[in-house]
């Protein structure tokens, strides 16, 4: 079994407040889990107004699928115009390791 994830620093763009905030990152949580069937979520800098860490977790028979999964999450996230990719954290394990 591998279990495999991901997580984002992104910077957000004409956003001035928390609610603001909001209407940018639940869309883009809520497609991830619609598109790439992954858990995720906002994960840290809550209560920054511009920055948002969003991190997505996948299980997997298979760990090709689950690098697989987190590269088009990775490009999904990246393309997103309104947003800023800074960084992103990945790391994939074996249930052996």
């Amino acid at each position: 079994m591998w279990i495999a994830w991901i997580e984002f620093d992104i910077l957000l763009g004409d956003v001035h407040s928390l609610k603001e905030k909001r209407a940018v990152v639940r869309p883009i949580v809520g497609e991830l889990r619609r598109r790439f069937e992954v858990s995720a979520a906002e994960v840290d800098n809550q209560d920054l107004h511009r920055r948002a860490s969003i991190g997505a977790a996948l299980v997997s028979a298979d760990g090709a699928h689950a690098v697989e999964v987190l590269d088009a999450v990775e490009r999904f996230v990246a393309g997103r115009p309104e947003v800023d990719l800074l960084s992103a954290r990945r790391r994939e394990l074996h249930s052996e390791d």
